[in-house]
């Protein structure tokens, strides 16, 4: 199995970032390498740490490898400054396949009940990477950056690891 893997956004994307200045990157970046070491299958990072590259090229790059799943891993974001929304949601394409839905199933009831935060559940939406890839895809918002209390975890390295075990986990269940 191939797993294409997304760190949702670059260094340098603008507005990515908590009001008290941590960039999403930093999430994104460390909880894909930390999947990485906790899936037992083929990776591909479709993300570069010293550029941001557009969602095309991201989507082609795991189109042409082939991949068997396209994981895009972000913090989401509400509003501007600090705010209430809290939770973690996890994207499919609108079609809702699926194969896509119940990958993301799985890995929002690990993500939850590893975290302890707030179940927002499986959304559908029009993102590019969702619409755009040719193999199951979905896309996680572990946590709000505009949030007080998620944005402090979401720059720990136990909140990270937490996450990357937690969609592995859900992905395991799946696929294994």
């Amino acid at each position: 199995m191939k797993i294409a893997i997304d760190a949702g956004h670059g260094w340098n994307t603008p507005g990515k970032r908590t009001p008290d200045g941590m960039r999403e990157y930093e999430f994104n970046r460390e909880t894909a390498l930390l999947l990485r070491e906790n899936i037992n299958a083929d990776t591909l990072f479709v993300h570069h740490d010293s550029y941001d590259i557009p969602l095309a090229k991201r989507v082609q790059k795991a189109n042409e490898a082939r991949a068997d799943l396209y994981i895009s891993i972000h913090a989401n974001a509400y509003g501007e400054g600090w705010t209430s929304a809290h939770g973690i949601e996890t994207y499919v394409y609108t079609s809702r396949p699926a194969a896509a839905l119940k990958i993301a199933q799985s890995v929002q009831h690990e993500l939850v009940a590893a975290t302890g935060r707030r179940d927002r559940g499986v959304k559908a939406s029009n993102f590019y990477v969702l619409r755009k890839t040719n193999m199951p895809a979905i896309l996680i918002e572990a946590g709000f950056m505009t949030n007080r209390e998620e944005a402090a975890l979401l720059k720990t390295s136990q909140y990270r690891q937490t996450c990357a075990r937690a969609i592995a986990d859900g992905i395991k269940r799946v696929f294994c």
